[in-house]
């Protein structure tokens, strides 16, 4: 059931929002390889992260995955941790200042790609390995977004992260 556009959740919705940008890119060139990070990467709409193994397998729904720095934190304080470093939850895209939770169903910049976030990304059972004992948990609810590339460009270290226009 569609949302009524003239209805105060809708106009809430579609409220403006502060822009983010990205602060860690991160790249699986293999299964269970260590993860590369660059300064840039390039996205295309046919085959996802160019250079991540996953991003082309799953029909475009889940080309790229992105989580909030914020949840780092959280995430970490979870585990009785200082830190969490993003390479450990296997993410893509780190963004800063942004509720990717404001994303969902949306289309949005990122670089000069343009994509549209298509669900959540859960924690798999990897957690518990590279996290330890409580890692699953510890990202339940904090694991970021999945998105599909509609239009490619590319995504450098500082870029703005911008949610279209109001539907």
């Amino acid at each position: 059931m569609a949302l009524d556009p003239a209805s105060p959740l809708a106009r809430l919705l579609d409220a403006p929002m502060r822009p983010g940008h990205v602060v860690w890119i991160g790249l699986r060139p293999l299964r269970r390889a260590p993860i590369q990070a660059p300064d840039m990467a390039v996205l295309d709409p046919e085959h996802g992260l160019i250079g991540d193994h996953y991003s082309s397998r799953t029909g475009g729904a889940r080309h790229v995955t992105l989580i909030q720095a914020e949840h780092l934190a959280a995430i970490a304080a979870h585990l009785g941790r200082d830190v969490v470093a993003p390479q450990e939850l296997r993410r893509n895209i780190v963004v800063s200042a942004i509720n990717l939770a404001a994303l969902k169903g949306r289309r949005f910049a990122l670089g000069s790609a343009v994509l549209e976030a298509t669900g959540e990304c859960h924690p798999c059972s990897r957690m518990e390995e590279i996290l330890g004992a409580g890692g699953y948990n510890a990202v339940r609810g904090h694991g970021g977004i999945t998105a599909r590339v509609l239009a490619g460009g590319v995504v450098r270290l500082g870029d703005g992260v911008v949610r279209e226009d109001a539907r």
